[in-house]
């Protein structure tokens, strides 16, 4: 790669400075919420609690690592819903034919990538904007998945595949292991490899990136199917827990997907992300709800409280875009 799209790729010093102060004050927003929690409930505290908070949580810091990398590359995908519920049935399908265990995950996720590299393809190669193709997305896949059931769940998953994704290791569940190992490889990928670096300029000038040499269509594509993939996983944690896939899971999660990356510091026109901050962005979703739910406050009012911490969180890196 030409110096010039070297210097187009990688982030400058202050940038990623900047990312590590509101990582910061991503953790100090989490950590206010939980001591406010623990005041206000004795049982939020509780070890069984926490843990159950990081089960709870797993699965929206799994898609929303994905919906992060697809906006730092300025995209959005609003299809993960149905993408994992396309893959849920898919998967729970083969698993109760008799399919082994490792084929049928494989299958899933595989099923996730297809759908991640339709939405890719459309608006890299289509030039069509990402809000309208998976918009379209959304219902064709959810159409698909209630199509290929009947509308109907599928029942009798194996207790093999709900061990694996709803067992522990000295009381820490497998999905917060396989998340945290997800984190891992998101963070590695962004911070050290090229593709990271590409997604960084796509997202924050993808003219100049252009002229850099960048291969703006492929790193479009790659940051989708990754998405379709983690969306893919996150339903096989799901189903792990219920022992059953039904084609509506995963309504909403687009919802929650974006909120924890907004949190976590993406920025939604692009070119800005952070790993660590989604993590933590999907954990504060995580333990508003447990303690919500523990103060016996209805559904929708944390529906309310998550539109709220999007618009907040957008409002914040529109002030620190400005000063930047």
């Amino acid at each position: 790669m030409s110096d010039a799209t070297h210097a187009v790729a990688v982030p400058a010093p202050g940038l990623l400075s900047k990312f590590s102060i509101r990582d910061a004050g991503t953790l100090i927003g989490l950590i206010a919420i939980i001591a406010i929690f623990g005041i206000l409930s004795p049982n939020f505290l509780t070890q069984q609690n926490l843990i159950n908070i990081l089960q709870q949580s797993s699965i929206n810091a799994c898609i929303a690592l994905g919906m992060t990398l697809v906006i730092i590359s300025g995209g959005i995908d609003l299809s993960v819903g149905p993408t994992a519920a396309i893959s849920a049935v898919i998967t729970a399908t083969l698993l109760v034919a008799g399919t082994p265990v490792p084929v049928a995950i494989l299958a899933g996720l595989l099923i996730g990538a297809v759908c991640g590299l339709v939405n890719g393809v459309l608006v890299a190669y289509a030039g069509l904007q990402p809000f309208i193709v998976t918009l379209g997305t959304l219902s064709t896949y959810r159409a698909i998945a209630l199509i290929y059931t009947g509308g109907n769940p599928v029942l009798g998953v194996p207790q093999g595949f709900r061990t694996l994704f709803n067992g522990n290791v000295a009381g820490i569940p497998h999905s917060v292991i396989m998340v945290a190992i997800v984190a891992l490889l998101a963070w590695i990928l962004l911070k050290k490899t090229p593709l990271g670096e590409y997604l960084l300029a796509v997202g924050g000038n993808e003219e100049a990136a252009y002229v850099a040499g960048v291969p703006i269509a492929v790193t479009k594509i790659t940051a989708y199917v990754i998405s379709g993939i983690l969306a893919a996983l996150g339903s096989m944690i799901l189903i792990g827990r219920l022992g059953a896939a039904e084609p509506i899971l995963g309504n909403l999660w687009e919802l929650d997907a974006i909120a924890a990356a907004a949190i976590g510091g993406a920025s939604l026109m692009g070119g800005k992300g952070s790993v660590i901050g989604t993590i933590l962005g999907a954990i504060i979703l995580g333990a508003m709800r447990n303690g919500l739910t523990l103060m016996n406050v209805q559904a929708f009012y944390q529906l309310l409280a998550t539109g709220l911490i999007i618009l907040v969180a957008m409002l914040i890196d529109r002030v620190t875009r400005g000063r930047g």
